[in-house]
């Protein structure tokens, strides 16, 4: 007689609904995209296919230039953090002064405070200084992560202090050890830290709407937001075309190299 294991087969059916809902957007998007806009709000599977809305989006905004500010602001985050916190990290990890407890605690500390609570103090820090809409000021703020340091502390905390030692008496320098020791043996906790930074900043909206007053400087979220704005009438077509255009480079990245970020946040112990 076969029995059926009823909770593994709720989750199961759960797990399932909650992928559809997650994906009906992004269905309801796609289909909108590539076909004309009387067939927003209708499905038939006779409905002519269409690039023009990705064309009319494209000439409609200056979204070349919000993909380059984009870009530029994710990797200049990026490797002011990749440097700044393996310092920390490295810093808290192996060597000994005076509160060094009471530091990393504080660090700590950063990780349970939002980053919305602090918009109009660092709204007025970077009017002080000068850096009010441009990409500077939109990273200046995100430059040292806590996640990262506490991340990375606990990697270099795991590493034998024989290597450690075996490298300082080759002669090796503190930042010679840090280099050729610790951070290629950290490299899977690296990439995953990558991964997480990446998404973030490049979906990250509501700090650079309150800071970027011009294209110069504004990142493809507000540019889109600024595109949809209901003035200027809506048009779902052109809007899902635009919307994919924003999310697809996230999105080929994940499907490409779908193995190498699970593998990376397993190793990296991240759940």
């Amino acid at each position: 007689m076969t029995t059926y294991n009823e909770p593994g087969w709720f989750d199961t059916l759960a797990a399932w609904l909650l992928a559809l809902l997650w994906f009906a957007p992004l269905a309801y998007a796609i289909w909108t995209a590539f076909h004309p806009s009387e067939f927003s709000a209708r499905f038939t599977l006779t409905a002519p296919l269409t690039l023009d809305n990705f064309r009319n989006a494209w000439a409609a905004a200056p979204f070349a230039r919000y993909f380059l500010n984009t870009a530029l602001l994710v990797l200049m985050i990026l490797a002011a953090q990749l440097v700044l916190c393996t310092l920390a990290a490295y810093a808290f990890a192996r060597f000994v002064f005076p509160g060094r407890q009471v530091l990393f605690a504080l660090v700590l500390v950063q990780l349970m405070v939002m980053p919305d609570i602090l918009l109009v103090e660092n709204y007025r820090t970077l009017s002080r200084i000068g850096l009010i809409d441009t990409l500077l000021g939109i990273g200046l703020p995100y430059f040292a992560s806590a996640f990262a340091i506490f991340l990375l502390r606990q990697t270099f905390l795991g590493v034998p202090k024989e290597l450690d030692e075996a490298a300082r008496v080759e002669g090796a320098s503190a930042l010679q050890t840090l280099w050729r020791v610790y951070v290629p043996l950290a490299r899977p906790v690296y990439v995953a830290f990558a991964l997480v930074s990446v998404s973030y900043h490049w979906n990250n909206f509501l700090w650079p709407l309150v800071v970027t007053n011009s294209v110069e400087s504004r990142p493809l979220t507000v540019g889109l937001q600024v595109f949809a704005a209901t003035d200027q009438g809506i048009d779902w077509s052109i809007i899902t075309a635009a919307t994919l255009m924003t999310s697809a480079p996230l999105l080929v990245a994940f499907v490409l190299f779908q193995r190498q970020f699970v593998q990376s946040f397993m190793r990296a112990g991240i759940k």
